[in-house]
């Protein structure tokens, strides 16, 4: 269960300014492991914001994370999960990861699923520790990505 006294409200058209910095920080290191722009990056976030479930965690009036889901078949997608580099390892994105889980429970899915680089290895390892696992390896243009899954029970 996520934790009640982490804020989280969804985003607006307003936010989208917000929504892309705090995408652009998280994303950061990760433009130079996998020697790509990460692929939420390539977004147009005003058009996420409108087609997407974006939600963001805020502290202070400050944007420190956001997940962006998309119902995906029977599934919930995590679209992106970004926490700002100096709230990484403050336990923001389990709460964020929580949070998805939730919502997928809420609207009656049956599991979560996300991808990400093959080369990120540090978060393949991270969604496993949360009990997601590898559900296969799809071979983009220039990159592969990973592919997970992690039921989520009634």
């Amino acid at each position: 269960m996520s934790d009640p006294t982490i804020p989280m409200r969804r985003a607006a058209p307003g936010d989208v300014a917000a929504l892309r910095a705090v995408q652009q920080a998280a994303f950061a290191w990760n433009r130079e492991i996998l020697g790509v722009e990460p692929l939420p990056l390539l977004a147009d976030y005003g058009e996420v914001v409108a087609t997407k479930e974006c939600w963001l965690a805020e502290d202070n009036g400050l944007v420190q994370g956001a997940i962006i889901l998309e119902p995906e078949g029977e599934a919930l997608l995590v679209w992106s999960v970004a926490v700002v580099p100096e709230r990484q390892g403050a336990k923001l994105g389990r709460h964020l990861m929580d949070f998805a889980e939730d919502r997928a429970r809420e609207q009656g899915f049956g599991a979560l699923t996300l991808y990400t680089g093959e080369k990120l290895q540090k978060n393949i390892d991270w969604y496993q520790r949360l009990g997601f696992s590898i559900s296969g390896i799809e071979a983009l243009a220039d990159r592969n990505i990973v592919h997970m899954r992690k039921p989520v029970s009634a």
